[in-house]
């Protein structure tokens, strides 16, 4: 009986930490289409993407902080790569980086560098928060499933 109280108890953790990253705006509903995606034949797939995400956008960070490190930015090549970390976070889910992509693009249009470097440090700062807000929430997952195993042996 105890076990099933622990899983009771970790179904409203998730739970209320998952409509908390919706309430925030850390997430919007193309996180619950992916979680849709998901199934027996392939448990670890929204983890799998979201992995991919992390290693993609940490790259996409340094070559933005490279590239407007130089004297003349290439606000072409920035806002490339721009474009490709608001696309990336759009297909998770991830709506607050992907709106400050959209005024980061905004301001490679007007090449402001300034603007620039100003949105880098917000997407970076940003990018941080939902990286450890999806981390935690998979953690939670992870108890929850090692709960239900050890609650209800096969």
């Amino acid at each position: 009986m105890a076990g099933s109280g622990l899983v009771l108890q970790l179904q409203k953790q998730l739970g209320d930490y998952t409509t908390s990253l919706f309430n925030e705006g850390f997430l919007d509903d193309q996180f619950n289409q992916l979680q849709q995606l998901q199934d027996e034949s392939n448990p670890d797939f929204v983890v799998e993407v979201v992995s991919l995400f992390f290693e993609d956008s940490d790259r996409l960070l340094n070559e933005l902080a490279k590239a407007l490190n130089y004297q003349n930015t290439d606000f072409r090549k920035v806002d490339a790569h721009v474009h490709q970390l608001k696309g990336s976070s759009s297909s998770i889910g991830a709506q607050r980086v992907q709106r400050l992509c959209i005024a980061f693009r905004n301001h490679c249009e007007a090449q402001n560098i300034e603007g620039c470097l100003n949105c880098l440090q917000q997407v970076k700062q940003e990018y941080t928060l939902v990286k450890n807000k999806l981390e935690t929430l998979f953690k939670l997952e992870r108890q929850l499933l090692a709960a239900r195993r050890s609650s209800f042996p096969m």
